[in-house]
């Protein structure tokens, strides 16, 4: 196991186990490791914070203050999602003193399954993403020569992508360039659009979204609409806005409600729709009245809000279970 403290005072842990291992083995090794990770911190007070269910494998005889399922997404209708999935939400939804989710929509879907639930849609790192504001910082060396108007993707290409939208899109305007950033997962990538206009050009890190940005005249999100992208909540929305630049979007749900009902983003679903939306924006590239409605409503979303109101909330659910404990006590006295 590999250990790291980082500067924050937060220990980064990083399993290491021999290839070849079958699932139950793996499970078994990781179980070993974590016990043997809190008798040597010496830590019986602890917290326990999931982002998939699939953890409660390794991690179900642990006896914690509190449990705090944070649901980013609807995993079960991700292609590939784990036959054991939804039963070990339901565990996991049974032993959970408190819930989060992603976003509005999928709290809408989950809010019958915990009496103690909330949502948080996506927060920002707002100062970082501003930064692609400005015009003279240096270009990356692979987007450089791309011509202009650029439309550009970040994240994860797989079975979210509509890759039939991009398609179109490309072929009726050729004239456009897209930059699309991120690996592509659980796709053959053959099934991608080959046009000259379209560039692909692998994973960026974090660091580095910024400069990228800032030489795009465009964002998008061409997210299909189908179950796994039924609840999601993408959080280059408000990364886009924060950057300054204008976003075309499909109808995605936490999408359309905020940020197309505050006619922040442009939404299209079809060709049609996203060229006439392209054309509007570049036909209008010195909006400063949206680009201040932009900032109005970004002006409280930051992670650090964000997380303040999960200790709240945190807070409460432990000073109530701990009340809820002293009463039942109490009763067998």
């Amino acid at each position: 196991m590999n250990v790291k403290f980082a500067p924050e005072g937060i220990y980064i842990i990083t399993p290491q186990l021999p290839h070849g291992l079958n699932e139950e083995q793996v499970n078994s090794s990781l179980r070993t490791l974590l016990d043997n990770l809190l008798l040597e911190k010496e830590v019986d007070d602890y917290v326990l914070w999931y982002y998939t269910p699939m953890a409660l494998q390794f991690s179900d005889h642990l006896t914690p203050t509190m449990t705090v399922y944070d649901c980013m997404d609807e995993l079960s209708a991700f292609k590939f999602a784990p036959a054991a999935l939804k039963e070990l939400e339901k565990d996991l939804l049974n032993r959970a003193d408190l819930v989060f989710t992603g976003g509005v929509s999928l709290y809408e879907f989950k809010k019958q399954q915990h009496h103690n639930i909330y949502p948080f849609p996506s927060s920002i790192d707002y100062n970082h993403f501003h930064q692609a504001r400005n015009a003279g910082s240096e270009e990356p060396e692979d987007q450089r020569s791309i011509p202009h108007p650029r439309i550009g993707f970040y994240g994860v290409v797989d079975e979210r992508f509509d890759i039939e939208l991009l398609d179109k899109v490309s072929e009726q305007r050729p004239d456009w360039q897209f930059v699309i950033l991120g690996p592509v997962v659980k796709i053959d990538p053959a099934v991608l659009p080959r046009r000259s206009n379209v560039h692909y050009l692998g994973g960026k890190s974090y660091k580095e979204l910024p400069a990228y940005l800032s030489g795009w005249d465009i964002a998008m999100i061409p997210f299909a609409r189908n179950e796994s992208t039924r609840f999601i909540s993408p959080t280059k929305t408000p990364e886009y806005l924060a950057a300054g630049k204008p976003v075309i979007s499909t109808s995605i749900k936490d999408v359309v409600d905020p940020y197309g009902k505050n006619k922040l983003v442009s939404i299209a679903d079809t060709a049609d729709e996203f060229i006439a939306a392209a054309e509007r924006i570049l036909q209008d590239r010195d909006n400063q009245t949206w680009l201040q409605e932009v900032d109005a409503f970004l002006a409280n979303n930051s992670w650090d809000n964000t997380w303040a109101a999960m200790m709240q909330l945190m807070n409460m659910t432990i000073k109530d279970k701990s009340t809820n404990t002293k009463k039942t006590k109490e009763a067998y006295v």
